[in-house]
């Protein structure tokens, strides 16, 4: 048996389980989006941090990596970590990955994925859309036992520019924290 998980997110620069491959590539109809608040990572209860989650977008790609995880053992380690880690998303989806534009089939099938949902009644830390300058406000302001909101939105940042992914959501918003920041000096 082998699990597959996606990471759209920190994940992509910090596994924090042991896995036996990983592989850059995207999902397809969904785009990554700065919508789910974090009051126990990038954030409190008080000052909410901000993380991405998915969002249904037809035509849309989603870019990211695939961990491959074989064994009983890590599996079981690696789910029951997770778990924890993602406990304020309250889905979990199963997708198709994709390592190739071009693929009409898919590399992986069923690869596992954590998504806040927008449903206030199962994710109490969905924060939706807003205004870029508010959401960059809020990534300032925002610090969490895992560090500043604005380190997770740079280094996803970098870490999506080393798999060669340039996503403008997150581009922009770095670019307005940079720009908010540089103004405050």
């Amino acid at each position: 048996m082998v699990m597959w998980v996606f990471g759209y997110g920190s994940l992509i620069w910090k596994a924090g389980f042991n896995y036996d491959d990983r592989f850059v590539g995207f999902i397809k109809g969904y785009r990554r989006v700065f919508y789910q608040g974090s009051t126990d990572h990038r954030g409190t209860p008080e000052y909410p941090g901000r993380t991405v989650t998915l969002e249904s977008a037809e035509g849309e790609v989603c870019w990211g990596v695939a961990y491959k995880i074989s064994g009983k053992e890590d599996e079981d380690t690696a789910l029951t970590y997770l778990e924890v880690r993602e406990k304020q998303y309250d889905q979990k989806a199963y997708v198709d990955f994709f390592t190739e534009l071009t693929a009409t089939t898919p590399a992986v099938s069923g690869v596992m994925l954590y998504i806040g949902s927008k449903d206030k009644k199962h994710n109490k830390n969905y924060l939706g859309p807003a205004p870029l300058e508010d959401v960059a406000k809020q990534i300032i302001q925002a610090e969490g036992p895992s560090g500043p909101n604005r380190d997770y939105l740079f280094h996803l940042e970098t870490a999506l520019l080393q798999i060669g992914c340039e996503d403008k959501h997150v581009m922009d918003l770095a670019n307005e924290v940079r720009r908010i920041l540089s103004d405050r000096e």
